[in-house]
């Protein structure tokens, strides 16, 4: 695999998904043929990530394929990096999220959406949940904040939650 071609072969399988997407294929696992799902998988990525991208693309453009490649290049390389390539076998379970409307510090969205970017990050994400969908969207608009910077954001605070509020805090303020 070269590192180096990552943008491109993702930019390839995005624009495939938003195709196929606007056809009216919905299964996911359809999309991709074996050589581009071992791609995938290479990279810490799946199907679902993918068509969930073509199917907000084809719902109104967000996040687009530029949100999309800094999120996935992010996720890559805390694959590559921390993972070693390994996935983790551990996935997010949705009913312990905190509510969407639950607040730290004021801030909508923001108790969710930690929890959410770590499960990103480290591959655990189910099926049912996309990072930086609609909800995750407002939440990034409102404060300022480009969705794979803050996954960076969550990567260096690590499990010292607060920080990542301290810094949301601060980030919000200086964009009001």
């Amino acid at each position: 695999m070269k590192h180096y071609d990552f943008p491109l072969h993702f930019r390839v399988l995005y624009d495939r998904a938003v195709v196929l997407y606007a056809k009216g294929q919905r299964d996911a696992k359809t999309y991709f043929d074996k050589a581009q799902m071992a791609w995938l998988a290479a990279n810490g990525i799946t199907a679902q990530h993918v068509y969930d991208y073509a199917e907000d693309e084809n719902a109104g453009g967000e996040p687009g394929f530029g949100h999309a490649v800094l999120i996935e290049s992010a996720r890559h390389n805390y694959f590559m990096n921390v993972q070693h390539g390994r996935s983790s076998s551990i996935v997010l379970e949705e009913s312990r999220m905190p509510l969407k409307t639950d607040t730290a510090h004021g801030i909508e969205w923001l108790p969710r959406i930690i929890p959410k970017a770590k499960a990103k990050l480290k591959g655990e994400l189910p099926a049912s949940l996309m990072y930086c969908c609609g909800g995750d969207r407002r939440f990034f608009k409102a404060n300022d904040i480009l969705p794979s910077e803050f996954l960076g954001v969550v990567w260096r605070n690590a499990d010292n939650d607060s920080a990542t509020v301290d810094w949301v805090v601060a980030r919000s303020k200086s964009g009001r």
